[in-house]
């Protein structure tokens, strides 16, 4: 008896293990491992396939929008940056277009029901519609901006606190290059009043600062000679430039204003080097100036 007993102990974890073995069997068998491998590679290279096949046909499609489109565009009457503008703006709906098939197609090769899911989306289709409000207000203010032309590549804008240069018009957001060369992403549905410096020619307005007591007449016989002498060096320059006489500034300091319209983006270069001319042609002539000059540049649209 103590013999038998002594053999069941014995032989008691050889039978635990043997049944242990006999549940994790029983439980992978369930899950039939090789033909989840099999599925799973096929994926896999199914995916493999069709990222390749998708850049390359991303690139056919590109090269053929450059040669057709983007050719076609380029031809017609639109000035060259309403041309980029509109060619930017169609090569951004054909890459949403693009990678809206892209993830389609990567979620049926997952075996994710995508036309069920759009079917039968019910409360979670409301709730993507609400979240999608913003994303078609601005698809449709990008359009609005986009028909009345309100700016095109490359012009110089103010957009409430951000300035700069348009770099790119797309059906979500208007990217600015900053002048200090930050880029901004605007949203197009905050985008609500546009101040468009590349329309029409600027006015560049030059106050130099003065003493109660200057010559006012010689001063603007300075002026005029100054005119006269560099307008034709200056093609940019539109008509002749209009001399004002004294005026006060905003700082209350007294100053000889000069106005210059030019063609837009000659505002700056047209500024800095006529206040250089009128400033060393008056010094020339005996008339002195105040050292500290509180006025800056001014350009207004015409």
């Amino acid at each position: 008896m103590h013999f038998l007993s002594h053999k069941i102990l014995a032989d008691f974890p050889f039978f635990y293990y043997t049944k242990v073995m006999t549940i994790i069997q029983k439980y992978f068998q369930q899950f039939h491992l090789e033909e989840l491998a099999l599925d799973l590679t096929s994926k896999a290279v199914s995916l493999v396939l069709l990222i390749i096949l998708f850049s390359i046909g991303k690139r056919i499609i590109n090269y053929l929008f450059d040669k057709t489109i983007a050719t076609s565009i380029s031809l017609s009457k639109q000035t060259q940056a309403r041309q980029k503008t509109i060619i930017k703006l169609l090569h951004n709906v054909m890459n949403y277009v693009l990678y809206f098939f892209l993830v389609y197609w990567v979620l049926s090769i997952l075996g994710v029901p995508v036309s069920s899911l759009l079917a039968g989306a019910g409360i979670a289709g409301v709730a993507i519609g609400l979240g999608a409000q913003g994303f078609l207000s601005d698809v449709v203010n990008g359009f609005f901006i986009l028909f009345e032309n309100q700016f095109d590549v490359g012009d110089s804008v103010d957009i409430g606190t951000v300035s700069g240069n348009i770099s790119s018009v797309g059906l979500r957001t208007t990217q600015i290059r900053g002048f200090d060369g930050t880029l901004h992403f605007i949203p197009n549905r905050n985008i609500l009043l546009v101040s468009n410096k590349s329309r029409g020619d600027m006015r560049v307005q030059i106050d130099i600062p003065i003493f109660a007591h200057t010559d006012l007449e010689k001063m603007t016989k300075v002026i005029k000679t100054v005119n006269k002498e560099s307008l034709e060096n200056h093609p940019e320059i539109v008509g002749s430039p209009t001399v004002l006489g004294p005026q006060t500034a905003k700082s209350g300091q007294l100053v000889f204003r000069i106005d210059i319209f030019v063609q837009n983006g000659a505002q700056n270069r047209t500024y800095a080097e006529f206040y250089r001319l009128y400033q060393e042609n008056l010094i020339a002539a005996g008339i002195s100036l105040p050292t500290l000059n509180t006025s800056s540049p001014t350009t207004n649209k015409l």
